[in-house]
């Protein structure tokens, strides 16, 4: 399924523009180039000013960099958003079924749908979680989902965020800045607005409280700290939400109950927002060493005194492996067809996929199960054929650690580079919120990969971000 050429979203092949790309394509052509030069200059103030930044620790350097930000936006039209919003309710709902499932009756590994040793002797599997109720069987509240698009029709999850997705900060200011940039050009578009997130966000949380909440609950947001690389973000939401941020020491256990520490004494906590990983979250359950969590929250959270948000555990439904089968888990639980496709995926713990996936590493991309940010992966048509080798026998050695997909030419956005206007491949996390209800805002995080030619998209990796406009009807 490698596709020769990338799908452009703005122009036809015919060299005429898409209609969604109509307004901003008239823009293009109108606006100078050192104008635009000008304005993209003024965003990096901005963002400076406003404290937006991603730390990158370990590369020597100022660690607090700015992730790039592209001044010409993504337009996606109302019925192809309809149908992607579709499509993800349909799969957050399916994977917090599975979460659901998996840590109470197991059904769905009763069933042979999936194999039992892939999720059980899987180290995102918290055997802690087993039998543990939580409050309306959410265990992703906040879900990120990242997907790709190849065709007019077609796009593809290219994987699920289930634990602790990031960037809903940059999708919100990013509408900012253009907003203060382009005044004119936004009153020319019916754009669907994005800055409900934090309202949404709070309702969610609140909506999952512990059953035997009294009054309005509290919800704070817990960070692992100012060193953390998504520390803007945790703070960002907090104050989006008009809810305290905090660290684990500013909160205690007493009586099975969470409290947070205040000036005016102790307050219970209802709901925890955090962005603290399982390992760290309670060193009497997890890791003894851990001084960024709370010890014996998990004893809270377990008997129903609060609720942690996402939940202890949801990292199973990240995992690449499992992913291959969330297909399956739609029809399973909802008796549906997809509405979305996965990538075609082969699993290296399968003699014959590993086989496939040998043979042919100079076209494929190959990942691991458990990795994130675009660290650890092979992209098989850029690596030298040294590179391709050590892979393989990184494969031979640990095959259930590895799966692959075949290189797909990601769509491409018109992108201000330094060379002007040009196409680059983008890809796209829309974030789902569950609690009573499914919510999301008509919008998400465009990623872009700036590097001519490239398709890795990750800021950790030299990628940028673009506003993402979904056009009203």
């Amino acid at each position: 399924m490698v596709l020769a050429k990338a799908f452009d979203e703005m122009t036809l092949a015919g060299g005429a523009c898409r209609d969604a790309y109509k307004g901003l394509s008239q823009w293009l052509q109108w606006t100078p180039t050192d104008f635009l030069r000008m304005k993209r200059q003024e965003a990096d103030v901005l963002f400076r000013r406003l404290g937006i930044t991603f730390a990158v620790y370990g590369e020597g350097g100022d660690p607090e960099r700015l992730i790039p930000f592209d001044i010409i936006p993504r337009v996606l039209s109302a019925p192809e958003w309809q149908r992607m919003e579709d499509g993800l309710r349909q799969r957050v709902k399916a994977l917090n079924m599975f979460l659901n499932d998996v840590y109470h009756d197991q059904e769905i590994l009763k069933a042979g749908i999936i194999p039992e040793k892939l999720v059980l002797n899987n180290s995102s599997y918290l055997p802690e979680m087993q039998g543990v109720d939580v409050p309306g069987n959410v265990y992703s509240h906040i879900a990120g989902i990242d997907m790709v698009r190849v065709g007019e029709d077609d796009f593809y999850v290219l994987e699920d965020n289930c634990r602790t997705p990031s960037g809903v900060s940059y999708m919100l200011e990013n509408r900012e800045v253009m907003m203060r940039l382009f005044p004119a050009l936004f009153a020319e578009h019916r754009i669907a607005p994005v800055d409900s997130y934090g309202d949404a966000l709070l309702d969610t949380l609140k909506e999952c409280a512990p059953p035997k909440t009294t009054g309005d609950p509290t919800v704070v947001v817990l960070t692992p700290g100012i060193y953390n690389s998504a520390y803007f973000e945790h703070s960002f939401l907090a104050d989006q939400m008009g809810v305290e941020l905090v660290e684990g020491p500013d909160l205690f256990v007493d009586d099975g109950k969470v409290f947070m520490r205040t000036t005016q004494g102790p307050q219970k906590v209802d709901v925890i927002y955090r962005r603290i990983d399982d390992t760290f979250l309670d060193p009497l359950t997890f890791d003894p060493n851990s001084v960024l969590g709370v010890p014996g929250i998990m004893n809270a959270y377990r008997s129903g005194q609060v609720t942690l948000a996402n939940a202890v555990g949801a990292g199973i439904a990240d995992d690449k492996a499992i992913y291959t089968y969330v297909p399956d888990m739609i029809k399973f639980y909802l008796g549906e067809e997809p509405i979305l496709k996965n990538v075609p995926t082969y699993k290296c713990g399968e003699a014959d996929d590993l086989a496939y996936v040998l043979d042919n590493l100079a076209e494929l991309v190959v990942k691991e199960v458990h990795g994130s940010g675009g660290y650890g992966m092979l992209v098989g048509p850029a690596a030298s054929k040294q590179e391709r080798e050590d892979y393989a026998e990184r494969l031979k050695a640990a095959p259930d650690e590895f799966i692959a997909q075949p290189t797909l030419a990601l769509s491409t956005c018109p992108t201000f580079v330094e060379s002007g206007v040009a196409p680059r491949h983008v890809d796209f996390r829309p974030f789902v919120l569950s609690g009573k209800d499914i919510r999301m805002v008509k919008g998400g995080l465009t990623r872009v990969a700036l590097r001519d030619g490239s398709l890795v998209v990750n800021s950790s990796q030299g990628g940028g971000t673009k506003d993402t406009w979904v056009l009203e009807e």
